[in-house]
């Protein structure tokens, strides 16, 4: 394969339009970033790539020829492969039998199961996973799961690799090993498509970007002639230098939440901070520095201990999330398919999971269900539809209304941008800033330093389940907050 081309490429789904005459060429080896907002259509074309959809319209070239997929096999066939952010493996089955999941080997009339055995060992040896090849999928890690996602492609001979989000779930760490794997497979001549909304990871994979932007092709270029500012102003069609709402000053009160001396067995020791009404407060640190464990157990979600927790000045015990939101306080999960949504449930149902009420009218539910689409812009083709079903950002808006259903005081929000595009988060950031201006006391949790710079009036660094220190955003820089992360400063 020399190259791959879409020409006037378009998708409907019933009366919807998703994508409109599509049209770009790679070129065989090349590592190129897909860039759009949700819903731009970048998963769509890929699907129709990669044979899970057939165009309404247009067509698919390899080499100048024409070519049709009727399913994910006869893509496979010419070498495409897509690993999609949910992962097409079966949990019960070993590696092994993944990787050869409809390809098996035979010797004769039965299964050759040595020689696949054999042929998965190599091919984990090549995406560096050290698993036996009869592991259950079910007991690996996500990052373990994705390895053998790529071994599978690898055993598919794909010279085309399409990755959808793949480092959304990953740690800093397991990040990096995925970086040193799609290295290699660059260097053997594979085609990698890298969808992902972390604009800095598309800097550092891809030689070349294509923007997307509501189903059509915006433009291509050079990665490295573009600013990450100037990627997404070319997602979201304007200017970002407004990505972040004018920050209110710093109110001068007593604070509302108070914790002095919180530990978490094995994460945090002797951890004190404070936040006041209409304050937003960060906390930085790496993965592993104990951030999302130091709310955990506040809120009763792990054992953790402190010497003192007071809200508005009153001492406090939480054992529970419960009795948190009974005393004002909410916290919203970094884990929003897991712990912050149900998934399979309605918006409604999501909605009011944390009413303090036993009993809630139908009424009710779908009055705040009506309320909570106007006052957070959730977007949904219908009231009626399932949590999973909408995009990543109208999913974490869901998940914000839900941790503010009760009215809380004080609401701790974790990681609230992940996964979502960039438009998305500018959208969340004024939600978030609008709860301070209303008098709430708002704790940030993030990864993104230049989120919590941007957004908050003070940044907490914690470090080894340690705080390091607590300084003022506006004369903050992320190399300062990476030296006290690190210990360097």
């Amino acid at each position: 394969m020399k190259t791959l081309g879409f020409h006037a490429i378009a998708k409907a789904f019933g009366p919807v339009p998703v994508l409109h005459e599509v049209s770009f060429e790679l070129a065989a080896g090349s590592a190129v970033g897909l860039l759009g907002e949700n819903g731009a259509g970048k998963s769509t074309l890929m699907k129709i790539l990669a044979g899970y959809e057939a165009p309404s319209s247009g067509e698919l070239r390899i080499d100048g020829d024409p070519v049709h997929f009727d399913g994910p096999r006869a893509a496979e066939a010419r070498g495409i492969a897509m690993i999609h952010q949910e992962f097409a493996l079966a949990e019960h089955l070993t590696i092994a039998q993944n990787i050869f999941l409809g390809h098996e080997l035979k010797r004769g009339w039965w299964l050759d199961d040595g020689a696949m055995r054999v042929a998965t060992v190599e091919l984990l040896q090549q995406v560096g996973l050290g698993c036996s090849p009869d592991a259950r999928v079910r007991t690996l890690s996500l990052a373990e799961k994705q390895r053998v996602e790529i071994a599978k492609a690898l055993q598919r001979r794909a010279r085309v690799l399409v990755m959808d989000e793949p480092t959304a779930t990953l740690t800093s760490a397991e990040a990096e090993a995925l970086f040193t794997l799609i290295g290699k497979l660059k260097q053997d001549g594979v085609t990698l498509i890298y969808i992902s909304h972390k604009l800095e990871e598309v800097q550092r994979l891809t030689e070349e970007v294509v923007v997307m932007r509501d189903g059509r092709f915006v433009m291509r270029a050079a990665t490295a002639s573009l600013t990450r500012t100037q990627m997404a102003g070319l997602m979201v069609g304007r200017e970002l230098s407004d990505l972040f709402p004018p920050k209110t000053p710093r109110p001068e009160t007593a604070p509302l939440l108070r914790v002095d001396g919180l530990s978490v067995p094995g994460w945090c020791e002797d951890v004190s901070f404070e936040v006041a009404p209409g304050e937003i407060l960060g906390f930085a640190g790496l993965v592993g520095a104990g951030r999302t464990e130091l709310f955990e157990g506040l809120m009763g979600l792990r054992p953790g201990s402190a010497r003192s927790v007071q809200i508005a000045g009153h001492e406090v015990r939480i054992r529970n999330p419960r009795e948190a939101a009974g005393l004002g306080l909410t916290y919203l999960s970094e884990d929003r398919k897991g712990k912050g949504l149900h998934l399979d449930f309605g918006l409604g149902q999501n909605l009011t999971l944390m009413t303090l009420k036993p009993w809630l009218r139908p009424a009710e539910e779908a009055a705040a269900l009506a309320r909570a689409v106007e006052d957070f812009g959730i977007r949904a083709a219908s009231l009626m539809v399932r949590a999973g079903s909408m995009s990543g950002g109208n999913q974490q808006k869901l998940a914000l209304a839900k941790v503010l259903q009760p009215n809380p005081r004080i609401v701790v929000l974790d990681e609230p941008t992940r996964g979502v595009d960039v438009g998305a988060k500018r959208e969340l950031y004024g939600l978030i800033q609008r709860l301070a201006a209303q008098g709430l006391a708002v704790v940030v949790i993030s990864s993104e330093l230049m989120e919590l710079i941007g957004l908050c009036h003070r940044i907490a660094v914690l470090r080894a389940g340690r705080l390091q220190t607590c300084v003022d955003a506006d004369g903050a820089t992320e190399e300062l907050l990476i030296a006290h992360a690190t210990g360097t400063h």
